[in-house]
């Protein structure tokens, strides 16, 4: 047992491209302990993941040797530990846990990810777990949903009775990043003062009007650079009005398919209110948050699969 007095009963890896946390979890899924780092898969050198593995978890499994450990992330990808293919959808947590994939020495589970096959092909990796921990943290949801994860490649999610039905994938959080390191639009924000937090509020709430009236990113773009040459904005304001426009076009492209009674978010807390604010302006206020939703997802995959001692 724990120092008070708790008995662990899995290990829980969230383990990505560039982070990876362990969590010791206890018999009602309460994390005991958490280990956390940049060991991400492309940190790893000579993709020795088994050392990584070892180092992150040995005293616990030292304390308590029949741990089962279960993983997800891009360590289950074609670049990590052991390739964890993609399932079809509709994928449920009973699908997932189904396919667990060991890695060679049957030091860890790892969950797959979930495809849609075809014209529209989509993949997801590390976010069908998320959704799992959503629907096991808010039941009301399994019925019948749409769920969004805000990130470098934000998920629109459908949820139908329990199962991952179909998804879309938005790669705002790259393209916001590609356009402010690498191309003409990020020049002024490297050269002008930072905006003060109510002028970087409106100009992030413009670029989502604009993107919500104008419904034409490629044609807007360019203004994040004309309007600070033109004096109708500062450099300070220009990111934050060039996120508004690429997450309030994700949103409008998102909507289109019809605006649900109400959407639930899953990511990193600021970034949920970014979108939180741009999901008011276009009329969507009824929006839930689930925290935890990783930790919670590999708990249930794990007792789906009866990993738990």
């Amino acid at each position: 047992m724990t120092p008070d007095g708790r008995q662990p009963a899995l290990i829980a890896l969230d383990w990505g491209t560039s982070s990876l946390r362990a969590y010791l979890l206890g018999r009602d899924g309460a994390v005991l302990d958490m280990v956390a780092g940049a060991k991400g898969i492309m940190q790893v050198t000579d993709r020795d993941f088994a050392t990584v593995f070892d180092e992150v978890t040995r005293e616990w499994r030292r304390k308590w040797p029949a741990l089962r450990a279960i993983a997800a992330g891009m360590i289950g990808s074609a670049q990590g530990w052991t390739e964890a293919r993609y399932l079809s959808c509709p994928a449920s947590v009973t699908t997932l846990a189904d396919g667990l994939v060991s890695t060679p020495g049957g030091e860890m589970m790892i969950v797959p990810g979930i495809a849609q096959y075809g014209p529209s092909a989509n993949v997801m990796r590390g976010e069908e777990t998320q959704i799992a921990g959503a629907l096991a943290l808010e039941p009301g949801l399994a019925g019948s949903s749409r769920i969004v994860l805000p990130g470098t490649h934000s998920k629109w999610v459908s949820v139908e009775n329990g199962a991952i039905l179909d998804f879309s994938t938005y790669m705002t959080g790259e393209l916001f990043a590609v356009l402010k390191t690498h191309s003409i639009l990020g020049r002024f924000a490297k050269e002008g003062a930072v905006a003060d937090e109510d002028a970087s509020a409106a100009a992030f709430r413009r670029g989502i009007d604009a993107a919500r009236e104008a419904r034409d990113l490629g044609r807007l773009l360019f203004s994040v650079r004309a309007l600070v040459l033109t004096g109708g904005m500062t450099a300070g304001e220009s990111l934050d009005y060039l996120s508004g426009l690429l997450i309030g076009d994700e949103i409008a492209s998102a909507l289109a398919e019809g605006v649900p009674n109400r959407l639930t978010l899953i990511g990193d807390p600021a970034l949920c209110r970014r979108y939180r604010t741009a999901l008011a302006v276009f009329g969507v206020t009824d929006v839930g948050e689930v925290d935890n939703a990783a930790v919670a997802g590999l708990w249930r995959i794990a007792q789906a699969n009866k990993l738990i001692i």
